[in-house]
């Protein structure tokens, strides 16, 4: 069954004539292109060095998996594909078909095989089926009973199987930017034969309410061609008109990953904007602040650290500020929080360093605490040499004994090797200074008390 998902302008069936457009169908229907030439928007695929092109000029059309957003013509590229290379066009949906389906379209296949003619089956959502329906796919797809298109909005890589993507070219393809959007309005103004009744801002605006979707944008586009000739609209008569596009965010797929990756690696960057911004991308889409907050206290400690050991306690602060105020006025804290993660000094040293002592301790094994630093609570312990030796660094000048504090017999490594930016600066010289005194220590040249 074929599904309304992101249909942008698809072609005709090879073996039916498409009927010619009708005034009662949607205007998206209307504008469909008759060849791959016409879709905007996707020169990397069907440009005259597009991967598409090069499979066609070669006349081997693999089986696909095309990824990306609604509205950017997944659907109507497998239709025109189908056109283009001869072959007979089956659509089914995952979310409306099941393994009858399947068989059906594959048993139909092999018939049309037999009498020496191809078919391009199109799945619409093919992430939605089962592991064992994917599997399915496999065997007809490798000798050539059909051709594979499948067309999904979530990454492949965490929604398909290995094996059917082993079979699989994956191509992305694009949200349509504003020059694709532009080209749809001048395609629905000539068809219409009329103007749309916009100021240029007001244009302008109508593009961005679509969020690269021509579907939408071409929705939108009809109910303004239906209002009675009156002053051009201007964006906040459009926006009382129409309403914009819905953000595109799954707290639970990839888009949740892409944007709180966005988020941590502008606050890496020191850029306070591009970290506000994506943190308000995340709120606008319905992210829990709570796990931004998290996030959020994570990043203080593993890329600000020690060289702002404020950020950590800022952080757990305003997490819990947040926790007290709630919506919307708690995320005002995180605002605050997010501004000063990235604009504070980074270092990632203690995080380096932690890893690091992880792996030593590891690869150490059961070594002792050497005698010195053990504790003597009874008799027996105090004559076998606990405790004996051991320096009291208060009592010692400037409070450091510089004695050792690893087993005997370790070499002595360097876990932490502070940046040298913010607190750590001062860290650093004090570090540095300790080394030198131990070095003398070590050497003899210098008591321990």
């Amino acid at each position: 069954m074929p599904s309304p998902d992101d249909d942008l302008f698809g072609g005709s069936v090879p073996d039916r004539p498409a009927a010619p457009p009708s005034a009662s169908q949607p205007l998206a229907d209307r504008l469909r292109p008759a060849g791959l030439g016409d879709v905007v928007g996707q020169p990397h695929l069907l440009g005259p060095d597009g991967a598409l092109t090069a499979m066609l000029e070669r006349g081997s059309l693999a089986s696909l998996i095309l990824w990306g957003g609604p509205g950017c013509g997944k659907t109507t590229i497998a239709r025109l594909l189908a056109g283009a290379a001869g072959l007979r066009f089956v659509q089914l949906s995952a979310v409306f078909s099941g393994v009858a389906d399947l068989k059906r379209a594959f048993d139909e296949a092999r018939s049309l095989a037999r009498k020496g003619g191809g078919t391009l089956l199109f799945v619409d959502e093919i992430h939605r089926f089962n592991r064992t329906q994917q599997d399915s796919f496999l065997p007809v797809a490798e000798d050539g009973t059909i051709v594979l298109v499948g067309a999904t909005t979530e990454n492949p890589s965490f929604s398909l199987n290995s094996a059917l993507l082993s079979r699989c070219q994956v191509l992305v393809l694009r949200r349509l930017d504003d020059e694709a959007l532009e080209a749809l309005l001048v395609r629905a103004e000539a068809l219409s034969g009329r103007a749309l009744p916009l100021t240029p801002e007001g244009r302008m605006t109508l593009r961005a309410m679509a969020d690269g979707d021509g579907r939408y944008l071409l929705n939108m586009t009809e109910q303004l061609l239906a209002l009675r000739s009156g002053e051009p609209l201007d964006p906040q008569r459009l926006a009382s008109l129409l309403a914009k596009r819905a953000v595109l965010y799954d707290k639970d797929r990839e888009e949740h990953y892409n944007l709180i990756s966005a988020l941590h690696k502008s606050l890496r960057g020191s850029d306070p904007d591009a970290a506000l911004y994506w943190f308000a991308r995340m709120l606008e889409g319905g992210e829990d602040p709570r796990y931004i907050a998290r996030r959020l206290t994570r990043f203080a400690a593993e890329d600000v650290g020690m060289a702002d050991p404020s950020a950590l306690t800022l952080a757990v602060s305003a997490w819990e500020t947040y926790e007290r105020l709630g919506s919307p006025e708690g995320e005002l804290a995180l605002a605050q929080l997010v501004v000063h993660l990235a604009t504070a000094p980074k270092s990632n040293a203690v995080y380096a360093a932690y890893k690091a002592a992880r792996v030593a301790a590891k690869s150490t094994g059961s070594l002792m605490p050497p005698t010195h630093i053990l504790n003597a609570p009874t008799k027996l312990m105090k004559e076998i040499g606990y405790g004996a030796g051991y320096a009291y660094d208060h009592d010692t000048e400037d409070a450091f004994s510089g004695q050792n504090y690893f087993p005997d017999g370790m070499r002595r490594p360097q876990f932490y090797n502070p940046a040298g930016r913010g607190f750590e600066h001062e860290i650093r010289r004090r570090l540095s200074v300790w080394a030198e005194k131990r070095a003398r220590r070590a050497s003899g040249e210098e008591p321990a008390s």
